[in-house]
């Protein structure tokens, strides 16, 4: 076993790597650039949707108001006269990443903290890097990708951008176990 103050030199580091990784996957690639296709005619759906002037949030259409609503008639014509929308709605003004970007190094970071958790149960001290790298790129790959699948599951999110976010989980989980593996405790 091996504490997790023990591992905060690669807890820390890896989440670094893992921000710059997704900075450059994002900034300096084409590689998500068709994660959203753009609405047809975007300015007329625009003009349609602000003066309802809908608060920020996640929203639904057709939405039903109760399970047996949904097997009603009148819902059902709705689905089938579409369109069926499941849509975010965000702050209007202008874009601020900083609260964003500050929100995904948390995320990473507590995504290494965990990963660090369970390699320390299982792993102690002056460990082989191999075995370090494989737990630890494993319980990192759950905590980047497997909590995206049901998105696509059940919301129907393109399964392209899926899959290139899993790739990019893969990615990371690669670099956080390397990070982990390289600064083991000896």
């Amino acid at each position: 076993m091996t504490g997790i103050m023990a591992l905060w030199l690669p807890i820390l580091l890896s989440a670094v790597i893992v921000f710059i990784a997704s900075s450059i996957i994002h900034m300096f690639t084409p590689w998500h650039k068709n994660d959203f296709a753009p609405l047809p005619d975007e300015g007329k759906v625009a003009a349609a949707l602000r003066p309802l002037n809908i608060p920020p949030g996640d929203y639904h259409m057709p939405r039903p108001a109760s399970m047996a609503d949904m097997k009603s008639p009148a819902f059902a014509e709705k689905m089938k006269q579409g369109p069926v929308v499941m849509m975010t709605v965000m702050p209007s003004g202008p874009m601020s990443m900083s609260g964003s970007l500050v929100g995904w190094f948390v995320f990473c970071a507590v995504v290494s903290l965990l990963a660090a958790y369970v390699a320390g149960l299982h792993i102690g001290s002056g460990a082989d890097y191999l075995t370090v790298f494989r737990t630890v790129s494993a319980a990192t790959f759950m905590g980047y990708v497997l909590g995206n699948w049901p998105n696509t599951i059940w919301y129907k999110r393109n399964l392209g951008t899926m899959i290139r976010t899993s790739l990019d989980g893969l990615l990371f989980a690669f670099l956080t176990g390397g990070v982990f593996g390289w600064l083991w405790p000896r």
